[in-house]
């Protein structure tokens, strides 16, 4: 029996959405999906779904009021059409980041952009998820993918990047967390770096970001790591602590990963044996629950919760 040591724990109805299920298409994946909790209560997902026999992917809403049941919209939110904006750089919606943002009163959705003309980012804005609004590309290629700070700091929004060198060796594509900041979500600057990869043991190859969480000790960030083993490149991820004032500093980080691949859900995917990858979480001040629902194998949908203390308290002392 796989002995689980996992500072989160794993819901037991586990996978959540299995691509034998999606009700949509003949899915061969359904991963890594984009997450929000709304001030109404409702848990959105975005689906990142590839049909078997279909070109493309494309991306679907599904929506709970308890964040276990979901009911999927039926028509996808993100799908490829040349014709709409950024259409040519966009074969690929897929791994959504999503921001609500209460001063806009909106959600805002960085995602990549796969084209013959590198990954690049786009900026999307949506009060409804029944349609998002383009606003630009807002990083150049290789930069995979953005994500926007719920509020604005010192007057500016802020934003994770991750930008890396894509035909280097893994060792030599720099592929770390920077910061940055904005006047107006489009135009970008003020580069910062923020953590290197390799900064824990289980992120060597690559360290990539989530949507930050505010909390009273600091911005909770759920990082994903990227560490070379025998069988392939395995995904897990883990936890630092920003600066509330200047999230330019890190005060707080687990050395030990949050979720790695242990279970046959996480093992048995297409890609096997060494994914699990989370774009976000969403966090309960009042309960002290977090909740991240994840990709297993880039074939099933998870999720798993644990406690918001507990795991600001491990970033604080190191663990």
């Amino acid at each position: 029996m796989i002995k689980l040591r996992s500072m989160l724990k794993r819901y037991e109805g586990n996978p959540l959405f299995d691509p034998e299920d999606f009700p949509f298409c003949d899915a061969e994946q359904i991963f890594n999906p984009g997450q929000v909790g709304l001030p109404d209560g409702r848990t959105i997902l975005l689906l990142s779904v590839i049909p078997r026999n279909e070109k493309y992917a494309r991306c679907h809403v599904a929506e709970s009021t308890d964040g276990i049941h979901f009911t999927i919209h039926p028509e996808p939110l993100f799908k490829v059409d040349e014709k709409k904006p950024f259409g040519t750089l966009d074969y690929l919606p897929i791994d959504c980041r999503v921001t609500y943002f209460a001063e806009d009163k909106c959600c805002y959705i960085m995602r990549p952009a796969n084209s013959q003309w590198g990954c690049c980012a786009l900026l999307y804005r949506t009060v409804d998820f029944q349609t998002a609004d383009p606003i630009e590309v807002i990083a150049l290629p290789h930069n995979r993918v953005p994500c926007l700070f719920p509020e604005k700091i010192g007057g500016e929004y802020v934003r994770l990047d991750r930008p890396y060198s894509l035909s280097a060796p893994y060792e030599k594509s720099y592929a770390n967390l920077w910061i940055s900041r904005s006047p107006d979500l489009i135009h970008w600057g003020e580069y910062r770096p923020l953590l290197q990869r390799g900064a824990m043991p289980w992120n060597e190859l690559k360290v990539g970001p989530t949507v930050p969480i505010k909390t009273e000790k600091g911005w909770l960030e759920i990082i994903h790591g990227v560490h070379n083993i025998f069988v392939g490149m395995r995904y897990s991820l883990g936890a630092i602590l920003l600066d509330l004032e200047n999230p330019e500093k890190i005060i707080g980080k687990m050395n030990r990963y949050l979720l790695t691949p242990e279970t046959d859900y996480e093992l048995g995917g297409i890609i096997s044996n060494t994914v699990v990858f989370a774009t976000g979480a969403i966090a309960d001040l009042q309960s002290r629950e977090l909740r991240t629902y994840y990709g297993g194998g880039d074939t099933y949908i998870n999720l798993a919760t644990g406690n918001l203390d507990e795991i600001i308290d491990g970033c604080l002392k190191g663990i």
